[in-house]
């Protein structure tokens, strides 16, 4: 069988994928007047996430949420396999996201990400980590939800990569105000469908979800808060988030464990 990976190079969009962005355009158009407006007179405002929410939905994803997302205070912890847990969770979370700084020059996707808060870290580079952490800590410092991908790129579905512990300096130990919520995001027998794997390029990924038939389903699981044991260093935050997203992805594997040893830095 052909790598997934190479088997999605070279796609083309297809009508249906011209209509989502169609749609994804007409939700755009809808919301950033109301949006422009609110940020001219001081307001911070749910627009940003609402644009998201209903983007998901417009490119057609399906979300279903299970659990309660916290609403201040807190550090969302969860796996990455696709640019659509942005959007879902973005929507459903009302959170900003901590991101590659790259995103910041990408046309148009920057701009949006800056509107939704947006925390630009440069994780390739360890000497900045002191910087990356304070950057997040600020963020969290204003009491709004911050989501974070630990996994540090994307994933193939089937299982989670090592979480990078590197960013939790900010959040482990922190305020004690502050909570780590785990957050599964759970696509089901379609998880390795919509993971972004290289060498598939930003745009083909895109072209070939938004051509696909059809719509998707995501289940968002947020999980308990990390207990105040979990979280007394960035290493143990780690582990205990992604045991918590490993046995909520993939019950039937029992309780895995991933000790502080096998986190990245």
């Amino acid at each position: 069988m052909a790598s997934p990976s190479i088997a999605r190079t070279d796609v083309r969009l297809s009508v249906r994928g011209y209509a989502r962005i169609a749609l994804m355009a007409a939700v755009l158009l809808i919301l950033i007047l109301p949006h422009l407006l609110t940020k001219w007179v001081g307001l911070r405002t749910h627009i940003p996430n609402l644009y998201l929410g209903w983007t998901a939905w417009a490119a057609g994803l399906d979300v279903e949420i299970v659990g309660r997302p916290l609403r201040r205070n807190v550090l969302f912890v969860a796996n990455h396999l696709s640019w659509f847990d942005i959007l879902a969770l973005g929507g459903a979370g009302r959170t900003a996201f901590v991101s590659k700084s790259e995103v910041a020059d990408w046309p148009l996707v920057g701009w949006l990400a800056d509107q939704n808060h947006t925390v630009y870290v440069a994780r390739q580079n360890r000497h900045e980590v002191t910087q990356q952490a304070d950057a997040l800590g600020q963020a969290l410092a204003c009491g709004y939800p911050v989501a974070l991908f630990p996994e540090g790129t994307t994933g193939p579905g089937d299982a989670l990569l090592p979480f990078r512990a590197s960013l939790l300096a900010a959040a482990a130990p922190g305020p004690d105000a502050l909570q780590i919520q785990p957050v599964a995001l759970d696509y089901g027998a379609q998880a390795e469908e919509f993971a972004w794997l290289d060498p598939e390029s930003a745009g083909d990924n895109a072209k070939r979800l938004l051509s696909r038939r059809g719509r998707a389903k995501l289940v968002i699981r947020f999980l308990d808060p990390l207990d105040g044991d979990q979280i007394c260093d960035r290493k143990s935050a780690a582990a205990a988030a992604q045991a918590a997203i490993d046995r909520a992805l993939f019950p039937r594997r029992g309780d895995s464990a991933f000790p502080p040893s096998a986190m990245r830095l």
